[in-house]
């Protein structure tokens, strides 16, 4: 028998925890098969299995986390087959430790449905992301009730919500009204205590680390985005049915990557007292996920014209939406941008992703007042901040930068499409 470990999904994953496993004993894995699903620090990604055979033992239940290189599983021939419960946990681990809470039983769309073992079976086959997966056990729902609208009928997770929000559960008898684990009142009120996941934990422990190792600065600029206002309304306009219409972010991510690579430093990073430099454009887009925040990338971007960037964004932002976003799609990035204009902040400071010597913070964009040639004229203004990681980038080389990229931005055509 050969041992599947827990592999390394991500370049800072240190260990996963096991989510769903996809296959089970006595079923024929071949390579390239999504085999489990695996909470890693950044996303929940499936696995995809690199040995071809029967699935012999599973050796770390569903909820258990194990640092990377343990043995999760092992594969073999059909003769080796350990049946469920009889082997071994894993090294330093307690078996108490892997029990689950007892969980409410499954709910169907269907108040007749009910739970069979022929249904769990389907419900295991059923074709369906790791993340639709997850938010079914979560919610109760069984997955073979549910139409898929994904690619190839899949199930994915903008379904099960859908689900879940039409399902009407039956009324509860009043005597279960009261919760029986309702913690004491305090001054505060009742305290809820939550975990942090994976993502969260890393999420806390980067941006405390940046915080006080990186000496964060910061510079701020107003950007006339009136060009580019007008030069999107024209893209628009020209833009055939299905043709992807670039955003005011997307303009900002190329004038970044223009600028980057006629400032190399900002380009860079500070490391072990030494400045790493480097020859790839890679510029990561902060997207809100469900519960934590994500930095997928966009690779090359001084290469790729407005309407690739625009692609590529809405791409990677949907699968980190989605919970199917790869490690490769993670990772790499060597400057970020992070846009919160949207939900019409003006202006904020962003925290460096470190090593990465900065991070441009961008603003909505507003029409106001503005003085052009003695005259007030109306104009659309978007405020953005520059942090910078005094160590490799100085306070006349981060202004440079980021005049560089307001000049791109105020002069569009340079952007080109």
């Amino acid at each position: 028998m050969t041992d599947i470990v827990m592999p390394r999904l991500s370049d800072s994953m240190e260990e996963g925890t096991i989510l769903t496993w996809m296959k089970q004993v006595g079923e024929e894995v071949a390579v390239g098969e999504e085999i489990v699903e695996i909470e890693t620090d950044k996303a929940n990604m499936a696995y995809e299995s690199d040995l071809a055979g029967t699935l012999t033992e599973i050796l770390a239940p569903e909820g258990a986390t194990l640092a990377i290189g343990e043995p999760i599983a092992r594969v073999g021939d059909a003769s080796e087959t350990v049946a469920q419960g009889e082997g071994e946990a894993p090294a330093g681990e307690d078996v108490a430790s892997f029990s689950e809470p007892d969980s409410p039983p499954p709910r169907s769309n269907s108040a007749a449905a009910s739970e069979t073992p022929a249904a769990s079976e389907s419900h295991e086959r059923v074709k369906a992301s790791p993340v639709a997966k997850r938010l079914a056990r979560e919610e109760g729902i069984d997955l073979s009730t549910i139409e898929g609208s994904g690619p190839g009928g899949r199930i994915v997770k903008k379904d099960v919500k859908a689900a879940a929000s039409a399902f009407t559960p039956q009324a509860a008898p009043v005597a279960a009204a009261a919760p029986a684990s309702a913690s004491p009142e305090t001054a505060k009120g009742q305290v809820t205590v939550r975990e942090l996941n994976k993502l969260q934990q890393v999420v806390a422990r980067r941006m405390s680390e940046s915080k006080a190792t990186a000496p964060h600065f910061y510079l701020q600029a107003e950007i006339d985005m009136s060009r580019a206002v007008a030069a999107r309304g024209a893209i628009k306009a020209a833009a055939k049915e299905g043709e992807v219409v670039p955003s005011f972010n997307d303009m900002v991510v190329k004038a970044c990557a223009i600028a980057l690579a006629e400032h190399p430093k900002a380009n860079g990073a500070y490391r072990d007292g030494q400045f790493e430099l480097y020859s790839r454009i890679n510029v990561g887009v902060a997207v809100a996920a469900e519960g934590a925040l994500v930095v997928p990338t966009i690779f090359d971007a001084d290469r790729k014209g407005l309407r690739q960037i625009a692609a590529d964004t809405r791409a990677v932002a949907a699968k980190v939406r989605e919970g199917t976003v790869t490690p490769p799609e993670l990772s790499g990035g060597t400057f970020t941008v992070s846009n919160l204009g949207m939900f019409g902040i003006d202006a904020f400071a962003a925290v460096i992703n470190t090593p990465q010597a900065g991070i441009l913070a961008v603003g909505a964009i507003v029409e106001k007042p503005a003085v052009r040639g003695g005259e007030i004229v109306a104009a659309h203004l978007m405020n953005v901040t520059l942090a910078c990681d005094h160590r490799i980038l100085y306070g006349a080389e981060g202004a440079e930068f980021l005049a560089r990229v307001r000049a791109l931005l105020e002069e569009p055509v340079s952007l080109a499409l």
